[in-house]
């Protein structure tokens, strides 16, 4: 067995399944002249269940979104297999590649961005509908109107609409119902709340989780918060400098992070202790993050890494599976955190406590 290919989590229906993708971009200096090749994704391999929520977190340039673009073939990668329902849309004709993209969408960041500013919200979320569909002008405009009612937009107020006239929350209400027009099986989410407010997030992400837990929907979600992706998530996958780091089950990789830069990126998190109310501080990861025009031999992260050694240097660490659908790329990986019985003991009330605080019987 093929140590570098994850499996499945569990028993659900395989939907996606990405081995070994390389990406890289030729970089040029003046007189066009090549300066050098840009490792943008390195032997990456993961799977998605039907109706499951991958998160991929990582620091800007780690290659999350240049992961996801290659995914779903908006680039073709420089190597690597795809299989989408059973298919490799790797080797799909052009032809081909767009039947399939019925079945897979896209949210961008910046949804103004991604609408035709002349066009009405009405023509903007049928457009998937004229590509894709044989529907008539009468059978798109009462699916358009049903599909703004689903993401929570009067469609009398705005059908006629145009992307200018939105507000930012608003306007990625219509990018994810023009996403999700075709009735798609998959949904990549490109940093699709990032540019909104707190509150407008809050309500976008309950908004993803209904439409999954109504037609079943698989979405890979890309985001810089990690407390989002946590909420989300079935899986995450933590991404660094082109490579996947550490893959697992949300609430195991959260709980109990294996690898050095996935500890790293938690602890970067401020946040409040609930026992003491003390703010704790974010910790700063040291040292800058290696370019990739020339990544580091071995281990990429191990310019930064704590627990470095020799062996980090000329041997490059291949996932290995830990239980439980949870792997890491690490040669020496964190240990688990053990719990004793002793402390267990001096965290419970005594016996006198106990029965001093007990309410007294009628």
């Amino acid at each position: 067995v093929d140590e570098r290919l994850p499996q499945a989590t569990d028993s659900k229906e395989t939907l996606l399944s990405v081995r070994h993708i390389v990406q890289e971009y030729v970089s040029r200096g003046p007189g066009n002249v090549k300066a050098g090749v840009v490792h943008a994704v390195s032997d990456v391999s993961f799977d998605l269940g039907v109706g499951e929520t991958l998160g991929v977190v990582g620091e800007t340039g780690s290659g999350k979104s240049t992961l996801a673009r290659a995914a779903i073939q908006v680039e073709r990668p420089k190597s690597g297999e795809v299989w989408f329902k059973g298919r490799n849309l790797v080797e799909l004709s052009r032809r081909e590649l767009k039947e399939s993209r019925r079945d897979i969408q896209m949210v961008y960041q910046d949804p103004f961005g991604s609408l035709n500013p002349k066009w009405r919200i009405e023509d903007v979320v049928a457009e998937p509908l004229v590509g894709h569909t044989k529907m008539d002008r009468t059978q798109r405009r009462a699916r358009v109107r049903e599909l703004l009612d689903l993401v929570g937009l009067n469609p009398d107020i705005y059908l006629r609409r145009r992307p200018l006239e939105l507000s930012g929350g608003q306007a990625q209400r219509v990018a994810i119902a023009r996403a999700i027009a075709t009735n798609p099986a998959l949904i990549v989410c490109d940093e699709a709340i990032s540019s909104l407010d707190v509150l407008i997030q809050a309500q976008v992400m309950n908004l993803f989780e209904k439409l999954r837990a109504e037609f079943g929907l698989s979405y890979v979600f890309i985001a810089h918060d990690l407390a989002r992706v946590k909420q989300l998530s079935d899986q995450v996958a933590v991404m660094h400098l082109g490579q996947l780091a550490e893959i697992g089950p949300a609430e195991q990789v959260y709980a109990t992070p294996r690898h050095p830069y996935t500890k790293a990126l938690l602890d970067s998190i401020p946040g409040l202790d609930p026992d003491t109310g003390i703010a704790r501080r974010p910790v700063t990861l040291k040292g800058e993050p290696p370019s990739p025009l020339h990544p580091p031999s071995g281990c990429r992260f191990r310019t930064r890494c704590p627990r470095a050694q020799d062996k980090c240097a000329v041997e490059e660490p291949l996932p290995r599976d830990l239980g439980g659908g949870h792997k890491v790329a690490c040669h020496f990986p964190l240990e688990v955190p053990t719990v004793s019985v002793e402390s267990l003991r001096a965290t419970m009330p005594t016996s006198r406590a106990m029965t001093r605080t007990a309410p007294a019987s009628a």
